[in-house]
């Protein structure tokens, strides 16, 4: 009798123990899900941001294009049309997300110096109170806090990976090159830029569709 009664309290405090490590594990994975869901609520304020910035230096450079090619005297539309080495491949490269977006921040990286040159030739041909000056310098301005926003949102949706440097090395640049050369250059440079950004926004799409859909099946498991 004396034995029962003894045990008594100690299977009380037992099932007060398991209740109170159930209760703590309880807590620990809300704390675990509140976490994530501040993390992925960030990643995705952070890619509509990055989203939002590369549609408006899309649009921009369609209309730099335009504003180059009336700068340019005779023949624009000609000069436009010439291949030139040395300007990197517009194309987004990789198999998973994080190299694909890593890859888009790379390219980036590869066409600054190419718009550093285009408008240090356009000073030399161009006005100083020339509209081509004043949109060249925007774009390239843009394009860096772009490039600063796609290594924000890698680091936010990656934060275990490391952001590797450029594998290519110095961007090869051309050449001195003649006026009607430089006017080329500029040209194909801008042309192709533009459809670097036409590709960033559709990986930027395809990585918003992505996780929208990852949600959506994530709230279905809930419910």
């Amino acid at each position: 009798m004396n034995g029962h009664v003894k045990s008594m309290p100690f299977q009380q405090f037992m099932e007060k123990a398991t209740t109170l490590l159930s209760l703590l594990l309880v807590m620990a994975v809300d704390s675990s899900r509140n976490v994530a869901a501040s993390r992925n609520q960030q990643c995705g304020n952070s890619l509509l941001q990055t989203l939002k910035l590369t549609r408006l230096v899309q649009k921009e450079s369609v209309d730099l294009i335009k504003t180059y090619k009336a700068s340019q005297g005779e023949m624009p539309e000609l000069i436009c049309k010439v291949s030139v080495n040395n300007v990197p491949d517009p194309n987004i490269s990789g198999l998973e997300p994080s190299e694909r977006l890593m890859s888009v921040y790379t390219h980036l990286q590869d066409f600054f110096p190419h718009l550093k040159r285009v408008y240090e030739q356009q000073s030399d041909l161009q006005s100083h109170t020339s509209p081509l000056l004043t949109d060249l310098s925007r774009v390239n301005a843009r394009s860096r806090n772009l490039a600063a926003l796609i290594n924000d949102f890698y680091q936010c949706l990656f934060p275990n990976l490391p952001v590797p440097e450029p594998a290519g090395g110095p961007t090869t640049l051309p050449p001195p090159q003649n006026v009607f050369q430089q006017k080329v250059y500029g040209c194909v440079v801008l042309k192709t830029y533009k459809e670097l950004l036409s590709n960033v926004s559709g990986e930027l799409r395809t990585l918003k569709s992505s996780r929208s859909s990852r949600r959506r099946i994530q709230m279905n498991t809930l419910f």
